[in-house]
């Protein structure tokens, strides 16, 4: 009785001619798939890449107001420098006129003169910052600007996704569910190689028939015995030529 319960929840174990039958089946929903995300064009990947952009230009701002503070925090540092410079002044000048000799008065004149020298410098790297942030400020504009433009391009390619989106939803949803039915009539090793050939093919085409005695997908002619197997469909059989996989062209009956 155990084993029973056992075996029924076990997968079914398809024959080979189902197999092949399940894979073209799965070929001809995969492809109607492709054709809707072909109506997506290249929008999934714009919106990615104008996420990516305005994410790199909100990067951008930040960064660059980072420096705009660091500017300014310096702006204010020299400022504090110079009125300390003049405070210093003002007092060196003050003991000038109560020196004992002429030695004492020339040590505070050097102390005047390099705190002079110590504004000037102090006054230019100001002037410096000030042109700095004036730059970084104008470079922030621009990125803003540029970020706001790209905003606005990102919202019309969601909008343009989100109609084809909703659009094609249902059908989407029903396509994907007879995939994975599909799918689930094969076994693991075949599907991976179903996968991996249709990667590979340019128009996503891993199974393809037999017409006029030719594969379907590379057009090269397969010998009368090779068309003979593909109809018995007691194997896999796939091109020499370009890897598909090859069904008879007979594959609507059999499905019936």
């Amino acid at each position: 009785m155990a084993t029973a319960s056992k075996k029924n929840s076990e997968q079914v174990d398809y024959s080979i001619e189902e197999k092949i039958v399940a894979l073209y089946e799965l070929q001809q929903i995969d492809s109607k798939i492709d054709e809707i995300n072909k109506l997506k064009g290249m929008l999934p990947l714009e919106v990615q890449d104008l996420e990516d952009a305005i994410a790199g230009l909100d990067t951008r701002v930040e960064n660059l107001n980072t420096e705009i503070d660091n500017l300014t925090a310096q702006t204010k540092q020299r400022k504090e420098e110079i009125e300390q410079s003049k405070s210093l002044i003002a007092r060196y000048e003050e003991q000038q006129n109560n020196v004992r000799n002429n030695r004492e008065f020339d040590s505070l004149s050097k102390e005047i003169e390099y705190q002079k020298l110590e504004m000037e410098l102090a006054e230019k790297r100001i002037k410096e910052y000030a042109a700095e942030i004036k730059a970084k400020k104008q470079l922030v504009e621009n990125a803003q600007a540029l970020a706001a433009e790209r905003r606005i391009d990102l919202e019309a390619k969601k909008a343009e996704l989100a109609s084809i989106d909703s659009e094609t939803a249902k059908e989407m949803e029903q396509l994907v569910a007879q995939s994975e039915k599909a799918a689930a009539k094969i076994d693991e090793r075949l599907l991976k190689a179903y996968k991996r050939i249709r990667a590979n093919a340019r128009n996503g085409l891993a199974v393809v028939t037999v017409k006029r005695d030719a594969c379907g997908g590379c057009y090269n002619r397969i010998p009368p015995q090779r068309q003979l197997d593909i109809r018995m469909s007691k194997k896999v059989t796939v091109c020499e030529y370009c890897g598909r996989i090859l069904v008879s062209d007979l594959i609507e009956e059999k499905k019936e």
